[in-house]
């Protein structure tokens, strides 16, 4: 600091305006560390302009905003965007197809009975899929409500190939109850409803629980030997015994030792032809005799040939 020379008057309020700034700033300074920071004074700052403070063409880009979230807002109520969507797909099925990932092929692998177009209708899949956007998930679950789907599994396969591996249930033979046909496992389990012919050729067993008892019907029919073709139906009466249906005849069949019963069928048609004769029902409950009833023309013919016989002399040779 510059010494003033002898004689001269010290500068007017020079040192001592700066002792009092010290002072000014010491208390500042003492201030800001004792009192909370919400009572501790606050320097001057300078007043920015708001329009300074904004950043360029804001406004413009809210307006363009606004009217563009006006329009998407009236094309989607407006049905634009639902008609879009059924059409083509969604937006994003639509860029990832355009990339190059596109739902191009569609694997199915443990086809029976179903059929290829049956397992893309109940997956919900077509051509407006996309593979990223793909629920493997979603698709799986719709699959496992197919009630001839046993198990399934779905994997993705990049770019454009979707695998689908499945496991039929087996069918094993049809029920009918309550004039409704169903498709049953050998367990009795329901499978699905007959919706066509292509289960027309299994075996058909009829009455309430009779899809419980769906193995024991099955050995019976295996035991029918040759008549196993003739057979069309087999039904549980009082869930207790079963009646074959077999070309017209009913053929009652013990509560117990049905298979023998069957067995000894066999035999009366290999010897005397016995369901070629004219007659609606064969009774094999008792195991010592054979129970037949016939037709009305049958009957009728009996009786004629029974006067006739009652019409010879006695003693006339036959």
């Amino acid at each position: 600091m510059p010494v003033p020379p002898p004689g001269a008057a010290p500068a007017r309020g020079g040192p001592a305006r700066e002792a009092r700034l010290g002072e000014s700033r010491s208390g500042e300074s003492l201030l800001a560390r004792v009192l909370p920071r919400f009572l501790r004074p606050r320097r001057a700052s300078v007043a920015v302009p708001i329009e300074r403070r904004m950043p360029r063409h804001l406004g413009t880009g809210l307006a363009f905003g606004f009217f563009g979230l006006v329009a998407a807002a009236g094309f989607v109520s407006g049905g634009g965007y639902a008609e879009i969507s059924a059409r083509y797909g969604t937006p994003v099925d639509m860029a990832a197809r355009a990339l190059g990932f596109g739902l191009d092929k569609v694997t199915i692998s443990g086809l029976v009975q179903l059929h290829s177009s049956e397992i893309l209708k109940a997956a919900g899949i077509d051509q407006r899929n996309s593979l990223p956007f793909l629920s493997v998930v979603d698709v799986r679950d719709r699959l496992a409500t197919v009630p001839l789907i046993g198990a399934v599994s779905v994997r993705k396969i990049y770019p454009r190939e979707l695998l689908v591996t499945l496991t039929e249930r087996e069918p094993s033979a049809l029920w009918q109850r309550n004039g409704e046909i169903a498709v049953i496992a050998a367990d009795g389990t329901v499978i699905d409803q007959m919706r066509d012919g292509r289960f027309a050729n299994l075996p058909l067993v009829v009455g309430e629980e009779a899809n419980l008892r769906t193995k024991d019907y099955l050995a019976l029919l295996d035991a029918a030997g040759p008549l196993k073709d003739r057979i069309r139906a087999g039904t549980l009466v009082s869930g207790r015994r079963w009646t074959l249906k077999l070309d017209g005849i009913d053929v009652r069949l013990p509560e117990t030792g049905a298979r023998e019963a069957v067995a000894r069928l066999v035999r009366l048609e290999a010897e005397s032809s016995l369901l070629e004769k004219d007659i609606i029902a064969v009774d094999l409950r008792l195991p010592d005799r054979v129970v037949v009833r016939l037709t009305e023309e049958g009957a009728a013919a009996r009786l004629e040939a029974q006067k006739k016989q009652q019409k010879k002399p006695k003693g006339t040779e036959t």
